[in-house]
């Protein structure tokens, strides 16, 4: 299996990247994944888990930096 890693992206999503899947509580995966995949921080996101763009549309800021 490839190194799955994760990114958070300023004022954005999450850019997962490594082949990793994402299911439900029950395990479900959800369909239409790619590599890299863009899952939602803001909340906003009309295709939740994944990212639709709309943190830029909702003013969202998220700056994290590794200390």
């Amino acid at each position: 299996m490839a190194d799955v890693t994760i990114r958070a992206l300023k004022n954005g999503p999450y850019e997962v990247t490594g082949g990793a899947k994402v299911t439900d509580q029950k395990r479900t995966e959800f369909k239409a994944q790619g590599d890299p995949i863009y899952l939602c921080r803001c909340g906003q996101s009309a295709n939740k888990p994944f990212c639709d763009g709309t943190h830029q549309k909702c003013g969202f800021k998220a700056e994290e930096i590794a200390a």
